[in-house]
């Protein structure tokens, strides 16, 4: 029903209506690795339960709406249809980005299901990616549904947001989360980007569309980021500490890269992560190589070492994406 309604969501838009730009990709991926410490082929990056990544079919969407002058906002809608034979519901719609984001001059709001203002997740578009940040070990969420403002300053960017605190799914349990995140430099102009964020409220603990306990939970981070570009070199860095799930959690992580070949068409990368909410802690060290086939074609693969889980497992990713119109 999710992708079902982002899909009519987008046929109802007339193209008449809009003197503006319209783009919609087509993309599709097919996920295998294997779990020693499930001794069998599994068909996801992550858990069976969450929604990266896995093997996939669906649609990337986004509409410029402009008037006269300038442009004034911008419809985004991404969904996709994911198959799992080891997840409880194998074949799962999933809603990504679905959202509309207003150009008020004194800043950009948005409202809808996108990336709340903590940490580098809130920045760092991993949707297609095989490494996950923070947000999907449980610091946070990838995307949640709310409202939010960006603005951007001649030093850098503020943003805030005011989302439910349920991720994935859209829930009504007395959760929320208020985010945060005030960032120094341009990256885009510096090659350098620090950023500090602060959230609190009462989320749910949530894994993919799974909502793992009912109740809404205390949760208050605090997080500082550091990302700098040099040459072909990439570096990126974040610590977060706080309480969340009623229990002390803190964590550090670090993303190195290497860009190689012409245009960078091939990444290699490896991370490094510790984290512990309560009694549930240890260190994670993934590494892995990304290699743009084409224009549309991009494979990558993972070898992770997870402390916690004592697992080791390996994972490949085929992964298309095209123009439509």
């Amino acid at each position: 029903m999710r992708v079902l309604a982002a899909a009519l969501l987008i046929s109802a838009l007339p193209a008449s209506a809009f003197a503006s730009s319209r783009l919609l990709y087509f993309e599709a991926q097919g996920v295998a690795g294997y779990s020693d410490k499930e001794d069998s082929v599994i068909w996801h990056s992550e858990s069976a339960e969450d929604v990266m990544q896995k093997s996939s079919v669906g649609f990337d969407f986004v509409q410029r709406l402009s008037g006269e002058r300038s442009d004034f906002g911008m419809i985004a809608v991404q969904a996709r249809l994911a198959y799992d034979p080891d997840a409880d519901d194998e074949i799962e719609p999933q809603l990504y980005n679905a959202y509309y984001k207003h150009k008020a001059g004194w800043a950009d709001i948005w409202a809808g299901h996108n990336r709340p203002a903590l940490g580098l997740s809130s920045v760092l578009d991993s949707h297609a990616l095989l490494l996950p940040t923070l947000a999907m070990h449980g610091f946070g969420f990838d995307r949640d549904w709310g409202l939010g403002a960006s603005r951007d300053f001649a030093w850098g960017n503020l943003s805030a947001s005011l989302t439910s605190g349920s991720g994935m799914p859209l829930r009504f349990e007395g959760n929320y989360l208020a985010s945060l995140r005030a960032a120094k430099g341009i990256l885009s102009q510096d090659n350098w980007e620090l950023g500090f964020s602060a959230g609190f409220g009462e989320t749910l603990h949530t894994m993919g569309y799974e909502v793992m306990h009912e109740e809404p939970q205390p949760f208050a981070m605090l997080g500082a980021d550091f990302t700098y570009l040099w040459d072909n070199y990439e570096a990126r860095f974040e610590a977060m500490g706080g309480t969340n799930r009623d229990e002390d959690a803190y964590a550090l992580f670090a993303r190195l890269g290497m860009n190689l070949l012409d245009e960078g068409r091939l990444k290699l990368e490896a991370q490094p992560e510790y984290s512990k909410i309560g009694e549930h802690e240890g260190f994670r060290f993934s590494a892995g190589p990304a290699w743009q086939l084409s224009d549309t074609l991009t494979l990558r693969a993972m070898g992770r070492y997870d402390e916690h889980d004592d697992e080791l497992r390996a994972v490949v990713q085929i992964y298309y994406y095209s123009k439509v119109l």
